[in-house]
């Protein structure tokens, strides 16, 4: 991390997880845990959960997060959410395009473009997800792939909208599968993203830009990864539902 130029920033990815009592339970036990937390600290819940997890934060540094964002204002789209809705709804962030979203509902690098547009556009900050399977990894694509992702994901993005965009790198082999990539190859990829940001909007953007590790970062691996230069925290997924877990990893982003 390099704090003196970016924030460090760790976000939790709860997927679909927690009932409103449990997510307020927990938020509780967060709360006096990151109170004294040195990066931002998100929690992204489950659409459900978004009202009682507002409610809890209140009056902590925890900010509240939306797991997806729909890209048209209202309309015909059943089981959508809009970003205007989740605004008012006290939501801060939302992270767009996990790999979960690609794989299993469709999601496309143009979708994703289109829904981090009306997040910015409604004063939300966008929690970007970019990532390659094993397979284009083992076929040397890493770097192509990231970059185009990135640059996909940012068409039309201004300067300015660029200051409420973080890109949570999440390599797909590591997402759920107790794999972790090492904290070289972590540092890597985030340095494929800084470097697509800088071919598009300069070199002085990029190292403003917090790109985050997503891929089974832990309470056990979070000092290592978040001490490489191109690592400015993490978008956490099951270590984010164990208060204890969660704290040790903010820790590790405070330092």
């Amino acid at each position: 991390m390099n704090k003196t130029v970016r924030k460090a920033v760790i976000a939790g990815n709860w997927k679909m997880n927690k009932t409103p009592a449990e997510a307020k339970s927990l938020i509780e036990e967060m709360k006096p845990l990151v109170a004294d937390a040195n990066c931002d600290v998100v929690l992204c819940v489950p659409f459900i959960d978004i009202p009682a997890a507002v409610e809890a934060a209140k009056g902590s540094n925890i900010k509240i997060g939306a797991e997806n964002v729909h890209f048209k204002a209202s309309g015909a789209y059943t089981g959508e959410i809009s970003a205007d809705m989740l605004k008012e709804a006290g939501v801060e962030y939302v992270v767009i395009g996990h790999s979960e979203r690609r794989t299993y509902f469709g999601e496309t690098d143009q979708t994703v473009n289109l829904r981090s547009l009306a997040a910015l556009h409604a004063g939300l900050k966008a929690i970007i997800c970019v990532g390659e399977t094993l397979e284009q990894r083992e076929l040397g694509y890493t770097e192509t792939l990231l970059k185009f992702q990135t640059k996909m994901a940012l068409t039309n993005v201004t300067k300015e909208q660029l200051q409420n965009v973080i890109i949570a790198y999440e390599p797909v082999w590591a997402i759920g599968t107790g794999v972790t990539a090492t904290a070289e190859q972590a540092d890597e990829g985030n340095g494929y993203v800084r470097a697509a940001i800088a071919e598009a909007y300069g070199e002085d953007v990029a190292e403003s830009v917090t790109i985050q590790y997503g891929g089974s970062m832990n309470a056990g691996n979070a000092d290592e990864l978040v001490a490489k230069v191109n690592v400015d925290g993490g978008l956490i997924g099951g270590a984010s539902l164990k208060a204890p877990d969660f704290a040790k990893i903010v820790a590790a982003a405070s330092k």
